[in-house]
């Protein structure tokens, strides 16, 4: 019986940071003044927050030409919302040279085993792994390849950091539950799974 079938597995980006260089340097002082939906507080942080709706994202331009959004849930979304912040700064007369480069820094996404996990015996079979359930009650998991991060607790949900590309995170996931179904650390499904 493939690992597939025996049991499930899924997971769901919850928001991708990526950083925005463009060739030139920004005047922040006059976005500020053109566009006042964006906010400047030189004495708390040095860079400009933007909001936009949709897609759903957050930008803080800083002068140096160099842009962090957060807050897309896709690729597709960051560069759809970066594609938009773009354009509304050149519509207000703010001039964008050249071709910004967008660099995906940490995509974070939760992640479920829809079963329960034994963690101390999970702690046993993974290398790379932590588990002191008196100080945090899920197992950390460095894993290598991907290079990503997890956080699994108990009731089979976790929590992936680290990765720079969606499929990653779909290869982490895939990997540690069989990882763990295979040392037989899966204990059974939740409640909820049964109905």
């Amino acid at each position: 019986m493939s690992t597939e079938s025996a049991f499930k597995w899924s997971y769901r980006i919850e928001n991708i940071v990526a950083t925005v260089i463009l060739e030139h340097e920004l005047d922040v002082d006059h976005i500020e003044t053109t566009l006042p939906e964006f906010v400047y507080k030189p004495e708390q942080f040095p860079g400009i927050v933007f909001h936009i709706d949709k897609p759903r994202a957050t930008a803080l331009i800083f002068k140096s030409g160099k842009m962090v959004v957060t807050g897309t849930k896709s690729v597709a979304q960051l560069v759809e919302a970066v594609k938009k912040i773009l354009k509304i700064l050149s519509r207000h007369g703010i001039e964008i040279r050249g071709r910004p480069r967008v660099q995906v820094q940490n995509i974070v996404a939760g992640g479920d085993l829809h079963a329960y996990v034994n963690l101390e015996k999970a702690a046993y079979y993974l290398e790379d792994s932590m588990y002191e359930p008196e100080q945090f009650p899920g197992l950390i998991f460095r894993m290598r390849d991907p290079r990503v991060v997890l956080l699994v607790f108990s009731s089979g949900k976790m929590v992936i950091t680290g990765a720079k590309e969606e499929r990653e995170v779909e290869r982490a996931v895939k990997q540690i539950a069989e990882k763990l179904w295979s040392t037989g650390c899966i204990v059974g499904p939740r409640e909820e799974e049964l109905e």
